[in-house]
């Protein structure tokens, strides 16, 4: 080789890879394909299925844009839920009537398309998302169709409605405040409810964590108990307002938990701590049972356990028994109240380890200090209903009691 000559490589000829071109968007022409899929097929949605499957559409890059066409017929118009200027059909969800026959062939075809191409589940959560933020646009027949269909995803377990992805966008102020919210959860409720438990309808709230907040689906102006209890009752909805009530009574009794453990830790006054619980109380209008449970959770919440040290947690538990038994006094002030305190406090030698062989000691401290009248222990040791740990718990008060009778026969 000459000295002139430019060297060359020999061997295989390496081929560049080439680039994918991009298509170019168009989603008009896309829109009026799939549109025109239910045209031939005149809106038999298994037909309708078959050849969307069969076709060389790009689901994958206007997903957004089929489930478009599948609620309201047509591609929508930029910012709107309004169909834009082109091919539509009259088979969509928005065109059915609002009843559970006609909307649930639709929640069937989503779920058979879902499970051919589930890359399109995000573009479904996309798509009801931005039509819940946009209620108001609707009228009030297509926002009660759009309640139906969502009901009926959740009860047929459609692919692609977490539960936050459905009760989150409807918290906006302006749809809660003209009641939009309201109507389009009472009519989803309603539908849910036809093939489903409440506690079904609870999981739900929960998933989408509502299920304490039930009250924020109503106009701030009417957010009482009271307006959602009416409102809810007249929708037939009687058991959700009692799970309501419930649970606004489980955050009362836990608030006032709270609040007394705070007061019994930082050691505040007695008189104060009573005055402060009895108008909680009165306020939550607790029955006895619960005014029990919550003075007794309260007090033990502040024990300052000492790791496994038996006699220790044996003597926090009595010296906070000695200091809050005026609390006790106070406020157990019936025989059902003390039978229920005996049992309470029963439960809880028996689930917390550490307390098993402290029972008898608190009883007895609980009667030194009058907390507990003679009769209601004997009672509890003669007839008591509750097994758990009952046998053990006998046996350890059994000198107590043995004592308590023979000062009676003597008396």
């Amino acid at each position: 080789m000459s000295s002139k000559e430019k060297p060359t490589l020999g061997g295989t000829r390496i081929k560049t890879r080439k680039r994918n071109i991009a298509a170019p968007l168009d989603p008009a022409a896309f829109s009026d394909a799939v549109v025109q899929i239910y045209l031939d097929n005149a809106g038999d949605l298994e037909l309708v299925a078959k050849s969307l499957e069969s076709s060389d559409l790009n689901f994958s890059r206007y997903g957004d844009i089929f489930f478009e066409v599948v609620f309201i017929g047509g591609r929508t118009q930029t910012g709107s839920v309004k169909s834009d200027e082109g091919e539509r059909h009259l088979y969509s969800i928005i065109d059915c009537e609002p009843t559970r026959e006609a909307i649930l062939p639709s929640v069937v075809y989503i779920q058979k398309i879902l499970r051919r191409k589930a890359f399109l589940i995000k573009n479904l959560e996309n798509v009801t998302r931005r039509f819940l933020q946009s209620l108001e646009l609707f009228e009030e027949n297509e926002r009660k169709k759009l309640a139906i269909f969502t009901a009926l995803a959740f009860s047929q377990k459609l692919s692609g409605l977490p539960a936050e992805t459905v009760f989150q966008p409807l918290l906006k102020d302006n749809l809660v405040a003209k009641g939009i919210v309201l109507n389009f959860v009472t009519d989803f409720f309603n539908e849910y409810l036809v093939e489903n438990s409440l506690d079904d309808l609870i999981s739900i709230l929960r998933r989408g964590k509502m299920d304490d907040k039930l009250l924020e689906f109503l106009p701030p102006t009417k957010r009482t108990t009271e307006s959602f209890a009416e409102h809810f009752t007249k929708a037939g909805l009687t058991a959700l307002v009692e799970y309501n009530e419930r649970k606004i009574f489980e955050v009362k009794l836990k608030e006032i938990k709270a609040v007394l453990t705070s007061q019994v830790t930082e050691e505040i006054n007695v008189d104060e701590v009573i005055e402060t619980v009895k108008q909680q109380v009165k306020d939550a209008k607790l029955p006895e049972i619960e005014v029990v449970h919550v003075i007794w959770d309260g007090i033990m919440n502040a024990v300052q356990w000492s790791g496994k040290n038996q006699q220790q947690n044996s003597n926090a538990v009595l010296r906070q028994v000695k200091t809050w038994a005026p609390l006790l006094n106070t406020l157990c002030c019936s025989g059902n109240m003390e039978m229920e305190l005996m049992y309470k406090v029963q439960m809880q030698c028996y689930e917390d380890a550490k307390l098993m062989k402290v029972f008898p000691e608190v009883v007895r401290s609980l009667y030194e200090l009058d907390v507990l009248a003679e009769d209601t222990i004997l009672h509890w040791y003669r007839k008591g209903t509750n097994p758990k740990g009952r046998q053990a718990f006998v046996k350890g008060l059994e000198p107590f009691v043995n004592w308590l009778e023979e000062a009676e026969e003597e008396e």
